[in-house]
């Protein structure tokens, strides 16, 4: 990829999701867009970075963007911060809700499993949940949505049980049930921007996202979850994230790792 081009899709990233893509890795960048080039009919990827600079089309350039960003997750990813949730969040949460109703965002959602990782404990437990979650990437959603995971991503977290108990199998692949399914609402959306509607969040998911924006755009993605979070809500980042862009809007929990509430100063903003 020419330094041109690698500049422009540098500064692309940066202005529409916060993506930092550093210069050591524009070889990964150039590997996963060869496969847009070639389905979208250009001869390389200089040729469809050149489409993008030259005119681009709104489709185009989000195409070039979804394939760079990293989509990759598993399910129940890191264990403790699904136990931490499943045990001591979604039952406290819950106890002091009306109807004992929580709502859910998974942010970065990627295929799903995170958001699958939630919904079974909280149905398992009948808990009254709404889960939303969202991801900029169109492709990941559709996969998500359809809830149709490989055998090799089905080991990746979930225990036997569960799988036998949320998944049918069809062949190599594995399908999660209508329940399970229904309990999620997938969504398109950045996290740059509002936080989905309908109101605050109890909970919030979002990890392994923020570490990989440049830290201005860190520092809006975090004003947002601070928008969107419930006073009381928890907050639930990769282990070794921080909030560190705004330290005046979270504080870690003590024991938790990568578990966030918000700020005395945040509640008295809310306030």
């Amino acid at each position: 990829m020419t330094p041109e081009n690698l500049h422009h899709l540098q500064s692309l990233l940066v202005s529409r999701t916060g993506f930092l893509l550093a210069a050591d890795r524009a070889h990964l960048a150039e590997h996963r867009l060869a496969p847009v080039a070639r389905r979208e009919g250009y001869a390389g990827v200089d040729a469809l970075m050149d489409a993008v600079r030259a005119e681009p089309p709104a489709a185009l350039a989000w195409s070039a963007m979804e394939a760079v960003l990293n989509p990759e997750t598993w399910f129940r990813r890191d264990r403790a911060p699904f136990t931490t949730f499943a045990s001591e969040v979604l039952p406290a949460i819950a106890g002091v809700r009306p109807e004992g109703r929580v709502r859910i965002w998974s942010a970065g959602c990627a295929a799903g499993q995170e958001a699958y990782s939630l919904a079974m404990p909280a149905l398992e437990d009948q808990t009254n949940v709404e889960i939303v979650a969202t991801d900029l990437s169109q492709r990941a959603l559709e996969k998500a949505r359809t809830g149709i995971f490989t055998q090799f991503e089905v080991q990746r977290g979930l225990s036997a049980r569960r799988l036998l108990n949320w998944f049918d199998q069809s062949e190599d692949m594995w399908e999660a049930k209508p329940r399970l399914r229904s309990a999620i609402t997938f969504s398109r959306a950045n996290l740059l921007d509002e936080p989905p509607p309908g109101g605050r969040f109890d909970v919030i998911f979002c990890r392994y996202v923020l570490s990989d924006m440049a830290p201005e755009r860190r520092a809006r993605a975090l004003d947002v979850l601070e928008q969107a979070l419930a006073d009381d809500g928890c907050l639930f980042l990769g282990l070794d994230e921080t909030a560190g862009e705004r330290p005046d809007s979270f504080r870690p929990v003590p024991g938790r790792p990568g578990v966030f509430v918000k700020s005395p100063a945040a509640l008295r903003r809310a306030a």
